[in-house]
């Protein structure tokens, strides 16, 4: 996976090269799908929810550049694989998931996976985690038309969101820089997520 589908697509961040190698994925998806786990694709974890393909998941830690010092918001826990991933690059990670399903189950897999420091909320991911803020990094694992305000606001000074922007017609990865004179916004790459919904 690592080799193939992260190196070879031109992902060369090691420090997120050795977190994908090092975070079991078979962990964080249904004993079904255990043998397509490292799959080059998205897998259905229930709930009408999926855990992104392995590439997504590495570009999204890329945009963020992570130095290992940072507090990170992660909006959509899903399977709880991305916040592993996250909690090898930074020093905190608060992720945000609305269905206590999914958010019960990535609790398990995070600690089983030693990734227990990982603080999984139930709730709203669109509001973020005001009383925790400022963040110097925020993951969106859903797709939005507007990036809503109240996660830029959480934003530190020079922090970096990374948020799949777009309908079901087409979505590009955004990466958006907090400064002083206001955000700086970076169009990347184009993906498919399900969409950033509410309570």
């Amino acid at each position: 996976m690592v080799e193939r589908q992260l190196r070879d697509r031109g992902i060369r961040d090691e420090r997120v090269l050795e977190a994908m190698a090092t975070v079991p994925r078979e962990a964080f998806v249904p004993a079904a799908l255990g043998a397509q786990a490292y799959d080059d694709a998205a897998l259905s974890i229930g709930e009408q929810q999926t855990i992104s393909q392995p590439y997504i998941v590495a570009a999204m830690c890329v945009e963020l550049q992570l130095t290992g010092a940072e507090r990170v918001l992660d909006v959509g826990t899903g399977s709880g694989y991305a916040a592993a991933v996250l909690d090898d690059l930074a020093a905190r990670v608060v992720s945000i998931e609305r269905i206590p399903t999914l958010a019960a189950r990535a609790r398990e897999a995070l600690a089983a996976t030693g990734h227990e420091s990982v603080e999984v909320r139930v709730g709203d991911g669109r509001l973020g985690a005001p009383d925790v803020a400022p963040f110097e990094a925020i993951a969106v694992a859903a797709a939005t038309e507007r990036i809503p305000v109240a996660l830029y606001e959480q934003l530190a000074t020079g922090g970096r969101l990374v948020a799949p922007r777009g309908g079901s017609m087409g979505q590009r990865l955004v990466v958006i820089v907090k400064t002083a004179n206001g955000p700086r916004e970076t169009v990347g790459l184009g993906c498919r997520f399900v969409p950033l919904v509410g309570d």
